[in-house]
């Protein structure tokens, strides 16, 4: 079931990335940073920069604490998943693609562009998105932990939601997002790998929960 709800994952999020990556591979990308920017709303100004906190680093680490009273695997998919994919995004931000510039830093080509009032923006470290990444390993990592494919559905969608909550507050473009949703998926499914389909990860003492769940 837990190999079901992460081919479910998959699914889902590829499906919901296909437009974009066409989107990407056909337009100028301050055009479709522009064309993005078109949609936006009262409600959504207010929703987005909260939403956007769901894929804060603080997030997945409170997450992975919890799991530690369901069991030491539940614990490690969620920390290593999370933990390794930061690691990996912030190598790649600060070492390889350090050059790559913010939407903030091409205000003078977007004209009109729609900036949501109270929100910091950043400038440099665009490639890839940090948020993204962390969303998509979060709910990868959660969708193969809770093993059922219905909510790895809904857990695809929610990760969707969060990587465009950084296009929509101008935070990155959408070829950002979705290399960090590729990347945070592909840290995740490594990790799975690991915990669920390795000699090392059958070891019993996985399955024991280090803290007794005061709730049974």
């Amino acid at each position: 079931m837990r190999e079901r709800s992460l081919k479910v994952f998959f699914l889902v999020s590829g499906l919901i990335s296909i437009p974009a990556m066409v989107a990407v591979w056909r337009m100028d990308r301050l055009a479709l940073h522009m064309a993005v920017n078109r949609v936006h709303a009262p409600f959504m100004d207010e929703c987005f920069p909260f939403v956007t906190e769901l894929a804060n680093g603080w997030v997945p680490a409170v997450l992975a604490l919890l799991l530690l009273w369901k069991s030491w695997r539940s614990f490690l998919m969620m920390g290593l998943s999370t933990g390794l994919s930061a690691i990996a995004v912030q190598s790649l931000k600060h070492l390889v693609f350090s050059d790559v510039e913010r939407p903030s830093m091409f205000l003078d080509r977007m004209a009109g562009l729609h900036l949501v009032a109270g929100v910091e923006m950043h400038h440099y470290f665009s490639f890839p998105s940090g948020h993204s990444t962390a969303a998509f390993s979060m709910c990868a990592a959660l969708a193969v932990i809770g093993g059922k494919p219905v909510p790895a559905a809904l857990l695809a969608v929610l990760a969707a939601v969060l990587a465009f909550s950084r296009v929509y507050l101008s935070q990155h473009f959408t070829e950002d997002v979705l290399a960090g949703a590729l990347l945070g998926t592909v840290v995740a499914t490594g990790v799975y790998m690991l915990l669920y389909r390795t000699a090392w990860g059958s070891r019993p003492a996985l399955d024991r929960a280090p803290f007794r769940n005061p709730f049974n």
